[in-house]
């Protein structure tokens, strides 16, 4: 071999020339390893930035839906109050237009979105920003999509722009097909959701009691940054999951019929507002929950910004507590004939005979300052009498028998059993347990809640504060046998995963959630509780207008007045009615509310605050529309008002003992009267 040194000058310079290719060519070939083997991800990731993006594919948030099966025949498939439709945001590609081409595309989005001088001036701000993504437009709806599109396309290839240089991120927007139909129940979300997960914000109500099972998960989705790709085009690379469907006990058109005769209520008693709450008495379905003023929740804003309005947005039926007033008393009788019962077990005297003639014209009870007063002087009743009356003398002499035998815990423990003092766990925030006093326990003023004549003012519904949703529970007893229900406002909560597969999250239609149901009164109570109640609506009673034709009823009227600064006014009264039809299988249970009906006498009509006008009439109009929805047939088919060529006094049912009651009525008080 010949040595280096030996070759010339010119083979030399030639041997150095491809010694040094030859390295420069390992070095290019270790490179290319390096890059194509070694970082071949990094780098082929790298590429597939500059030709694709990724946009989040969104998600539907869970749907709301009407029961149809509370109409037994035929019922009609579950309806939505609540849903998702499609809508969509218009973002840029500010680095994908050019320069020259940015006024006059800034101008066409101005004229195609109608946008005002200010949002035009943003637009063309975010067409300059140093990004390959920015938001121009939002919540735009499919016509304005497809029109943006056609316009688009053909000036992206008139002037060789990519197509994707203005995109579109498809997203869900909640809908609300019955419109303010149960607005404070079912709330609504905010426009704006949370910039990292894309969850919607609840306002309240059951879209924020429900959160959890109504979110779900959004996907992602591929496109290609192309002036031939096609802008709604693009490969799903992770599909979204669906929030879970929540199925209501709510129906949609006995919710109407309530809102609608609620909202007639209010207007002829010239009210604040008022609500009403409706329950299926066996299984605690809630089959209507109304409330006026109403609340459209897509409005949202414009309620949480104004201080007169935002009390629009709550659920009064299970936030505001009140004082019950004389829908309490069918509890006192309750309790004294339970009493009877407990002291017969043990061979004891009973406290009272439902016909014991019990004298009513002295109002004094111990530790009271002042007597107590019925609206009429009645110097004699008996069970049946005082609570067609109304009597709280009678329900005070009843209390001071119960306390004197029983005991105040007892009688506190009782009124426990049917819910009183404790929330209901209702699907809904804020709920109020209401207010049942102590005994022993200190007021924050340093005054004993339970003082010696708690139980007088307890037996006539005062010194306590009970929700509509408490009431509507405690009727419940009266009119399923005697059982606490816990009332809900869900049947089922159903998720379907991407191959239609359901998955059922809560069921409230098993039969065992029914037999978990305590029994807290007997039946035989209940049934002779419901026979002084039925004298409630007939001739002599406080709430005839209540009477519903055709249909027998039982209910109590009340005329509490409201607490404004610690005393009770004069003027502001929060009138209920709560009762149920027909009397035997009982197709709901109603309470009524109205918010300070305007205080005042009308000729013909009477004092326009008491519960027997106001809040009578709206059960009675209710109950009409509701039986008839539900076919349910009359049970009174005498039963009707005077005039009307049904009407036959005669058959009318309970008529007869409604007479035989006056009868004994007049002579308890007449022989008095005329000595």
């Amino acid at each position: 071999m010949t040595p280096l040194l030996e070759l010339g000058p010119e083979k030399r310079r030639l041997l150095w020339i491809a010694s040094f290719i030859f390295l420069l060519f390992s070095l290019l070939v270790a490179q290319f390893y390096h890059i194509q083997i070694l970082e071949g991800k990094k780098w082929a990731t790298q590429a597939q930035k500059q030709h694709f993006f990724l946009v989040k594919e969104p998600f539907m948030r869970g749907n709301f839906y009407s029961n149809p099966y509370i109409k037994k025949a035929h019922p009609p498939d579950p309806q939505k109050f609540v849903m998702d439709v499609p809508k969509f945001h218009l973002y840029v590609d500010p680095e994908s237009i050019p320069v020259s081409l940015k006024d006059e595309v800034a101008q066409q989005l101005t004229t195609r979105l109608t946008l005002a001088p200010p949002e035009s001036l943003i637009l063309r701000q975010q067409l300059d920003k140093t990004s390959r993504s920015r938001k121009l437009a939002t919540w735009l709806d499919e016509e304005t999509h497809r029109s943006l599109l056609h316009w688009w396309r053909g000036y992206a290839r008139q002037h060789k722009v990519s197509r994707n240089a203005l995109f579109f991120v498809k997203d869900y927007q909640r809908s609300y097909p019955f419109g303010k139909l149960l607005g404070q129940v079912l709330h609504t979300v905010q426009n704006q959701k949370d910039e990292v997960t894309n969850q919607a914000l609840p306002t309240g109500g059951l879209e924020l009691y429900f959160n959890s099972y109504l979110q779900g998960k959004q996907g992602k989705r591929r496109l290609l940054r192309s002036p031939r790709n096609a802008l709604e085009t693009g490969e799903v690379i992770a599909y979204p999951e669906h929030g879970a469907d929540i199925y209501l006990t709510i129906n949609a058109y006995l919710q109407a019929i309530v809102e609608e005769e609620l909202a007639k209520g209010v207007k002829k008693s010239k009210a604040k507002g008022g609500w009403v709450g409706m329950m299926e008495p066996r299984t605690g379905e809630i089959l209507a929950l109304a409330q006026y003023p109403s609340f459209y929740p897509p409005d949202y804003q414009a309620y949480f910004n104004d201080p007169a309005l935002i009390e629009n947005t709550k659920v009064k039926a299970v936030t505001d507590a009140t004082e019950p007033g004389s829908v309490f008393k069918p509890f006192t009788v309750a309790l004294a004939l339970k009493a009877n019962q407990q002291l017969r077990q043990k061979g004891e005297r009973e406290l009272f005979s439902p016909e014991e003639k019990i004298p009513t014209s002295n109002g004094r009870f111990p530790g009271r300052s002042k007597p107590i007063t019925d609206t009429s002087l009645h110097y004699y009743l008996n069970m049946d009498m005082a609570m067609q009356k109304s009597s709280n003398i009678y329900m005070g002499r009843l209390a001071e028998r119960i306390v004197a035998r029983m005991g105040n815990e007892w009688y506190r423990r009782q009124l426990q059993l049917f819910g009183f003092g404790q929330k209901t766990h209702i699907e809904l925030p804020a709920e109020s347990p209401g207010v049942l006093p102590t005994p022993g326990k200190l007021h924050p003023n340093g005054a004993l809640e339970w003082s010696v004549p708690t139980p007088f003012s307890l037996a006539m519904g005062h010194n306590i504060q009970v929700t509509t949703l408490q009431l509507l529970r405690a009727y419940a007893v009266l009119a399923n046998g005697g059982f606490l229900v816990q009332p809900t406002l869900v049947r089922q909560i159903i998720k379907k995963d991407a191959q239609g597969q359901q998955e059922v999250l809560l069921d409230h239609l098993s039969p065992e959630r029914l037999k978990a149901f305590p029994r807290v009164l007997d039946e035989e109570i209940v049934n002779r509780v419901l026979r002084a109640m039925r004298y409630v609506t007939k001739p002599g009673g406080t709430a005839t207008k209540a009477d519903v034709p055709g249909y027998t009823e039982v209910g109590k009227t009340s005329t509490p007045k409201k607490i404004v600064n610690g005393l009770y006014s004069e003027t502001k009264y929060c009138p209920v009615f709560g009762g149920f039809t027909p009397v035997k299988d009982p197709a709901f249970i109603l309470v009524v509310m109205i918010d300070e009906p305007e205080y005042g006498y009308i000729p013909g009509i009477g004092k326009n605050h008491h519960g027997g006008n106001c809040t009578a009439d709206v059960f009675r109009e209710i109950a009409k529309r509701s039986l008839a929805y539900l076919g349910i047939p009359p049970d009174d088919p005498y039963g009707y008002p005077y005039g009307d060529p049904r009407r036959d006094a005669n058959k009318t049912v309970w008529m007869k003992e409604t007479r035989e009651l006056q009868e004994i009525y007049n002579k308890w008080n007449k022989v008095v009267q005329t000595k």
